[in-house]
């Protein structure tokens, strides 16, 4: 037995005879948290393609970038170190948020970004000006009406990998290193498609 597993099991064993859970840390909290249903499995997005990502959708300082299934938060954080943006990261997974906010921490820009738990499917994005993916076609697809209704004309889309299927064809694609990036900006069509 590992000393974590050991430490994992003597505090869920104190759990159960006193009701009470004693948590060192929140990355600890995060690690014993009950996992929720992943929709995506977690793969971090290469440095490379964030930052072409970022350069595709000409992220700045006046920007308010969502990464919708933030993982380690890499894309915000760096949206926010490099470019002087405020961020967003949204996830299912609570040891993926406290991973987040201990890289923001240590980038230093804790006080431009925030990291959620959360349902991308319940989430407000309404306010941002970019929103960042690396989900799956399927998820992309469910995700797609929800962005037509909330996001502004103008606000910037770029995914990693795939992209929103035949009904909404991307703006431009690029690659870097083999791996695909897909950009769209909303229109006042995409508006009028979902009212």
């Amino acid at each position: 037995m590992t000393p974590d597993t050991r430490r994992r099991t003597i505090l869920m064993s104190v759990a159960a005879v006193t009701g009470v859970l004693l948590l060192p840390d929140r990355k600890l909290s995060a690690q014993l948290a009950p996992t929720p249903h992943l929709d995506v499995p977690y793969v971090p997005t290469p440095q490379d393609v964030v930052d072409r990502m970022l350069d595709i959708a000409k992220v700045g300082k006046k920007d308010i970038l969502y990464d919708l299934g933030c993982g380690d938060g890499r894309i915000v954080v760096t949206a926010a170190k490099q470019r002087g943006a405020r961020g967003t990261g949204i996830d299912l997974d609570p040891a993926r948020i406290a991973e987040a906010e201990e890289n923001a921490k240590k980038a230093g820009v804790s006080s431009q970004v925030s990291f959620k738990v959360g349902d991308l499917f319940q989430t407000d994005v309404s306010e941002a000006t970019v929103v960042t993916l690396y989900l799956l076609p399927t998820v992309n697809a469910k995700l797609r009406p929800r962005l037509w209704k909330q996001l502004k004309v103008g606000t910037r889309v770029v995914s990693h990998a795939f992209d929103m299927g035949p009904e909404w064809p991307p703006d431009k694609t690029e690659e870097v290193n083999g791996r695909r990036i897909y950009y769209w900006t909303i229109t006042q069509a995409q508006k009028k498609a979902v009212t």
